[in-house]
């Protein structure tokens, strides 16, 4: 990789990255309140997760926060990757906003007071398109001269 390319792409990687292995961090030893708190919003928008227990899904989100954030501050990982990986992680936390009752004005995408919390993800969201697209779009290195 370029140096030009890890430069661009850098300042989102970080703030998005140190942001998410945080929250991770935080959740990692959740009481038994916030692990249900956590679960039950979850549950709201996806019924699917009511299979697990709080705790059990307070402590995979916690790890997929962590793996998640480890791999956008690890240089290593493929741009196009980590971006896929945080576009679908946002996605998911705007689905919560986008489904849960009162997080939106009435008839409106834009947020409630209480709403603006989640509706804040949409930066990661766009960090990570912005993150697929910059890859996608990359062009070849130029062949080594003769």
């Amino acid at each position: 990789m370029r140096f030009q390319e890890m430069a661009r792409r850098a300042p989102g990687r970080l703030v998005a990255g140190g942001f998410i292995v945080n929250a991770g961090l935080g959740k990692w030893d959740a009481d038994e309140e916030t692990a249900a708190r956590l679960h039950g919003m979850a549950v709201g928008t996806y019924p699917f997760l009511a299979r697990m227990s709080p705790k059990d899904f307070t402590r995979l989100l916690a790890a997929s926060e962590i793996a998640l954030g480890s791999a956008l501050l690890l240089p290593v990982v493929p741009a196009g990757l980590a971006g896929a990986g945080l576009t679908a992680f946002s996605a998911g936390l705007l689905g919560l906003y986008g489904r849960t009752p009162g997080m939106r004005k009435q008839g409106s995408p834009f947020p409630t007071q209480q709403g603006t919390a989640l509706a804040k993800d949409v930066w990661m969201l766009g960090i990570g398109l912005g993150l697929v697209i910059d890859a996608a779009t990359q062009r070849d290195p130029a062949p080594p001269e003769e």
